[in-house]
């Protein structure tokens, strides 16, 4: 399918629904856009209308908002700090584009993981916390003072010592003494939880040291650990660690550096307990090695702090109350609660404080997100709840003129919550600013005063404009998006019988009130409920886990810029060996992060030229020309094509090439064959991972996860990022799954996904507190026909009855 020119548009649908832009001046012009996959694309956006941007999911919706209009209006107001600020603030290159003028400040709400720092909390976060602090050192009994009395990041200091003051031409010692009162718990450090080291994770006390005792990833003792340990003279290398005196175990596992010589060469002795703590354990596990990240896992244990019971808070700050509540107590209701508490204080003097911090709060149950609480780590949010908490920021700003550009803000939303978004979306655009929204949501879409389509598909397939106008031109327009914006899924006619079940009995992971369900195996269960009702309580949090069962969450893909499709999902390891076999050499030499890399850029395929406080310039390598790899490595043929031009094919042309000849490589097919299955056809192997969009990393993930042979798949919202064409295409491999023998088990909000279910567990009625039980279990056409009966009624039961057709 072609895109139609977005000058052939009718002038009538070029423009916002209402009223029209007047002159450039309201409008945002983009001309030229080359970021990504975007093919000169130049488009007019009108100012202070809600314009949504649709099409399939890499079809370069995010490389035109985020990548060009609104990077380049970060860049622009970073360019007007000093230099020597600019040292401090990330470095941003301009995007590759013509024209780009008429932008205005951009504020980005993404759906990127509020960073995992474990100081980091909701109303940290959102500056809750500030604002209770302050309420807490005026209204506190007993009181404290400073609000930093009732922080946990705030230790509490003293000291003191001797300064020089001059009185004229006389000179005094004087002494001074300081204090700081501060809210964190000593025994936790403020963390809410102590960690502890298993011991038998560290050593098997059968064995001597020489036979291999220690059980640390890396400490072996055929290399310079064995020299280190047995020239230190600590302890002896052949007993059993368990026969070794008090002293001896204090050495091996908690002996401060100790400088040693061994074999006359001067070395570092230290105990393998601080070793390990400054080389693993103080980094984030999300950085480290797959097989040293289970074995912290598995060494490391975290409870509560006894003394703080997990609030962080030192106990002068957990006495002090307001009305009985104490700061920790507040932290810990649900957002909605809270709302409600603040409501009933009656305290003139602090009205304003008040004021303030309950319009905060009744912004978190605006979007969705009262149920969470105040003391919940930001580590732990979906994405979508990381994009609403960013949004509490923003609702009450009096700032107008602003450009607000969000990444499928509906992401995590049940039908019933994507209405309120939407009023949310609406009020930012109605008090003046410009809205820019990528999303898939038809509902999201409807609502909106311009659309501008790309397409026609993904990929190199991708980057134009397709269509922009109206909505109801959109419909008329014959793309992709316009031919599925009215899709509806129907109910099915008859569903799949169970072939067992899986028993969960007395859950009460989280908010989940005792519940006791039975999931059918062999079909396709969907569990459903509004955001924070318990659904991933229910199912990753109660659910009996093992070596059968395959979970695909929405935790983020760890790879840089030199991983791709290929490398991450293991691809790479059979084309390295069909290479290595053809040609008679080692896999190692078809790797561009090994033996195989080009010696000038070192497998990077591009060279980085640090400008200081101006944005780094990557240029390709002129020596390997971008193709990665050493001039002599690609002399090496298997069917006519060297390792790069492979890498540069797109998944379904790699699936020809590795089916026949001397190229054919069972192992290869099969992943390249999942990777198509899941509607990455197009997608180039060596693509790197940074330039995935959203729905590609999560549909990358599926297709690795496929692969295994596994009985039962949990899948966590698979629709998200997925254009409405792709959601059919999605249906159709779960049914495959479950044909095979498989049982599938889906949480989402998606209602075709519903619409499609053999089951449906739907959790309720509300979140938080308010959720948590089940309210329904069954096919999804009595869903439908309960949904009437005042008995009957859920919320999901309501929207699903009036997708399908059943009620006006």
């Amino acid at each position: 399918m072609a895109c139609m020119p977005a000058s052939h548009a009718p002038a009538s649908e070029v423009t916002a629904a209402d009223t029209p832009p007047a002159d450039s001046h309201d409008l945002i012009r983009v001309q030229g856009a080359r970021v990504n996959n975007l093919k000169d694309v130049s488009v007019e956006l009108p100012k202070r209308r809600l314009t949504v941007f649709t099409g399939v999911s890499g079809s370069g919706k995010s490389s035109l908002v985020f990548g060009t209009v609104a990077a380049e209006s970060q860049r622009l107001i970073n360019e007007t700090y000093s230099a020597f600020v600019q040292g401090f603030m990330p470095t941003l290159g301009r995007p590759d584009v013509d024209v780009l003028d008429g932008i205005t400040t951009a504020i980005i709400v993404d759906q990127e993981r509020i960073g995992a720092n474990p100081r980091s909390t909701v109303g940290t976060i959102t500056d809750a916390n500030a604002m209770l602090r302050i309420l807490f050192s005026r209204l506190g009994d007993p009181h404290l003072g400073s609000p930093n009395a009732y922080s946990f990041n705030v230790p509490t200091v003293s000291g003191g010592g001797a300064i020089k003051v001059q009185r004229g031409t006389e000179v005094k010692a004087v002494k001074r003494t300081f204090s700081q009162l501060g809210g964190m718990c000593p025994r936790c450090e403020g963390m809410g939880n102590v960690s502890d080291i298993d011991l038998t994770e560290i050593y098997d006390a059968d064995k001597s040291l020489a036979d291999g005792a220690l059980k640390v990833p890396g400490y072996s003792m055929d290399g310079w650990y064995g020299r280190i340990f047995g020239g230190s003279g600590y302890f002896d290398m052949d007993k059993p660690v368990g026969r070794y005196t008090e002293r001896e175990l204090n050495d091996l596992l908690y002996r401060e550096p100790t400088k040693i010589k061994v074999e006359g060469i001067n070395l570092t002795y230290e105990g393998v307990i601080p070793k390990i703590t400054k080389s693993m354990l103080s980094k984030d596990i999300d950085s480290v090695q797959p097989h040293i990240r289970a074995f912290i896992e598995r060494a490391v244990t975290s409870t509560a702090c006894p003394d703080c019971d997990g609030t962080r808070l030192a106990e002068h700050a957990r006495k002090s109350t307001v009305h009985g509540v104490s700061i920790a107590d507040a932290c810990r209701m649900q957002i909605s609660d809270l709302a409600t508490w603040i409501r009933s204080l009656d305290e003139p003097t602090v009205a304003p404080l008040l004021s303030k911090l309950g319009a905060a709060l009744d912004s978190f149950v605006e979007i969705g997100l009262g149920y969470l609480s105040l003391e919940r780590p930001t580590g732990t949010l979906s994405g979508g709840e990381a994009q609403r908490t960013k949004m509490v920021r923003h609702l009450g700003s009096a700032l107008t003129d602003i450009t607000y550009v969000f990444d499928e803000p509906t992401v995590g939303l049940h039908p019933h919550d994507i209405a309120r978004m939407n009023d949310l979306l609406l009020r930012l655009r109605d008090k003046g600013n410009t809205v820019l929204v990528v999303e898939h949501k038809p509902e999201t879409i409807v609502i909106a005063d311009h659309v501008v389509d790309l397409g026609p598909r993904a990929g190199s397939l991708g980057g134009e404009i397709c269509f922009e106008g109206t909505v109801s031109g959109l419909t008329e327009s014959g793309t992709l998006t316009g031919q599925h914006l009215h899709d509806r899924a129907a109910l099915k006619d008859t569903v799949r019988k169970p072939k067992g079940h899986i028993e969960i009995r007395d859950a009460t992971t989280n908010n989940l009130q005792h519940v006791d369900v039975d999931l059918p195996l062999g079909v396709l269960t969907v569990i459903t409920g509004v955001a924070g009702s318990g659904k991933s309580s229910l199912i990753h949090g109660s659910m009996p886990s093992g070596a059968d069962v395959v979970s695909i969450d929405q935790t983020a893909i760890r790879g840089s810029r030199r991983s791709n499709p290929a490398t991450y999902t293991g691809l790479l390891d059979p084309i390295r060996k069909t290479f290595a076999k053809i040609n008679g050499v080692k896999p190692a030499l078809f790797s561009a992060n090994s033996e195989g890399a080009c010696p000038n850029c070192k497998g990077a395929g591009v060279i980085y030229t640090d400008l200081a406080t101006m944005a780094g310039v990557a240029t390709p390598c002129d020596v390997c020309e971008g193709k990665r790899f050493d001039a002599a490595v690609l002399e090496y043929h298997v069917a006519g094509r060297d390792i790069s031009e492979v890498l540069s094919m797109s998944v379904d042309a790699a699936l020809d090439y590795f089916r026949e000849g001397e190229a054919r490589t069972p192992a290869a097919q099969k992943i390249l064959q999942r990777m198509s299955d899941v509607g990455l056809g197009y997608l180039t192997l060596g693509q790197p991972l940074t330039t995935l969009s959203g729905g590609e990393r999560q549909r990358i993930k599926l297709a690795i996860a496929m692969v295994e042979k596994a009985g039962v798949y949990v899948l966590d919202e698979p629709t998200t990022g997925l254009h409405l064409a792709d959601v059919e295409q999605l249906l159709g491999l779960l049914d495959r799954l479950v044909d095979a023998g498989r049982s599938v088990i889906v949480i989402e909000h998606h209602q075709a996904v519903m619409a499609h279910a053999d089951w449906i567990v739907d959790i309720g009625p509300g979140a938080g507190q308010d959720g948590g039980r089940v309210v329904f279990e069954g096919t999804p056409r009595t869903l439908v026909e309960t949904a009437s009966t005042p008995a009957g009624s859920t919320l999901t039961g309501e929207h699903l009855a009036r997708y399908v057709g059943a009620t006006p």
